[in-house]
């Protein structure tokens, strides 16, 4: 069901992704990556997944975050159907927690 890109992806943003030391180095790559309105609707989706990852129903998330009731649905497929990588980063955020 998740579609992939049909060109290569570039891996190499990737690496530089991983290459980063700290949130303030990550927060000014993607600064200066991503136009403002590309950030929000990326923080805007993570902020949805987690309140779904947490067990909210869609009129909770969407007066918390604004979302309109299409990216919370896109988002749930996401979890649903995905990859596997809002799992991987919500264990690794709890373990960081504990």
């Amino acid at each position: 069901m998740n579609k992939r890109p049909k060109k290569p992806r570039n891996e190499k943003l990737y690496e530089a992704i991983l290459s980063l030391r700290d949130l303030d180095e990550c927060m000014r790559f993607f600064d200066d990556l991503c136009t403002v309105t590309e950030l929000m609707a990326m923080e805007q989706r993570y902020q949805v997944a987690s309140c779904l990852n947490e067990g909210m129903i869609y009129n909770d998330i969407l007066a918390e975050t604004g979302a309109s009731s299409a990216t919370i649905s896109r988002v749930n497929r996401s979890l649903q159907y995905g990859r596997g990588g809002y799992s991987v980063v919500f264990d690794r955020m709890k373990e960081r927690e504990k």
